[in-house]
């Protein structure tokens, strides 16, 4: 098993040994890799993201605009519709609970490897892997989904 052939505080410069400083910046790519992919993630949740407020956005000014016309009395039936709209409303917080979910397996298991090839020496891992503000901005969308579903169908709360 190859390790990274450098004590963690021995720096390898242009005047370390060829297969020092190839062992070097083969760790450095790999943990470059690391970064790039866990950025990949979060473009993906953010597409997610953008689809499910579409969805949600959609659905729920269906539904307003039929339900003030049913109180304006310029229709005497919009049940179809409303319900559309609170399906599109339902579809696209579905979307995002699978989106959320499968960014945080990917996340876990991607902090797996990672350690593991930290435990074997192949890279440094001396970057940390912060908090995914898109994960953050789903969660918050996430809930006002919700509470959008919730109040059409229950015709109450603060977006009726």
């Amino acid at each position: 098993m190859t390790r990274v052939a450098t004590a963690p505080n021995r720096r390898v410069t242009s005047e370390s040994r060829s297969d020092e400083i190839s062992v070097e910046l083969a760790a450095r790519r790999t943990g470059m890799s690391f970064q790039r992919t866990r950025m990949s993630a979060d473009r993906t949740l953010m597409s997610v993201i953008r689809t499910s407020l579409s969805l949600i956005g959609f659905g729920f000014t269906i539904y307003q605009v039929f339900q003030k016309l049913l109180e304006a009395q310029v229709l005497k039936s919009s049940q179809a519709p409303r319900h559309f709209g609170q399906a599109l409303v339902f579809l696209g917080v579905a979307m995002l609970v699978l989106g959320i979910g499968y960014h945080i397996a990917f996340m876990i298991e991607l902090r797996r490897k990672r350690e593991q090839l930290k435990r074997d020496g192949l890279v440094r891992a001396e970057s940390g892997f912060p908090a995914s503000l898109t994960l953050i901005v789903a969660i918050v969308l996430l809930g006002i989904g919700i509470l959008a579903g919730t109040s059409m169908t229950l015709s109450a709360g603060p977006f009726r």
